[in-house]
């Protein structure tokens, strides 16, 4: 398992384009574009882990799994819809983020993130 540190640069990455249906992804402002990369895990397996990064912008999605992920660089706030909880996102912080979480991701300075995500049936 890769371990990665607060600012380091995780390497190459692809683009990871805002078009799962499940998702429902909105942009609400801004251009946001999201990039990431699989270390581990994909296509029906009930376990990924890796990076993601987007630029600034600002979107609203429905989460798919439940997933622990550690800021590594950047800037923004993530707002649960249902609870209006607001989460600061700056890097080292690290936020659960629950499966079907109706969520708005306001990326103000391009944000790069660790993340481990589980959905039991898989994704």
């Amino acid at each position: 398992m890769r371990h990665y540190q607060i600012g380091e640069d995780p390497g190459p990455l692809e683009e990871w384009p805002f078009d799962n249906p499940l998702s429902d992804y909105k942009i609400l402002s801004g251009t946001p574009r999201a990039s990431g990369r699989l270390d581990m895990g994909g296509p029906g397996q009930a376990t990924r882990s890796g990076i993601w990064r987007c630029t600034e912008g600002r979107f609203s999605c429905i989460e798919q799994g439940d997933e622990m992920m550690t800021v590594l660089s950047g800037r923004g706030t993530l707002t649960d819809i249902e609870t209006s909880a607001v989460q600061e996102l700056t890097p080292g912080d690290t936020v659960f983020i629950k499966d079907g979480m109706q969520a708005i991701w306001e990326i103000e300075e391009v944000l790069t993130k660790a993340f481990f995500g589980f959905k039991p049936d898989g994704y």
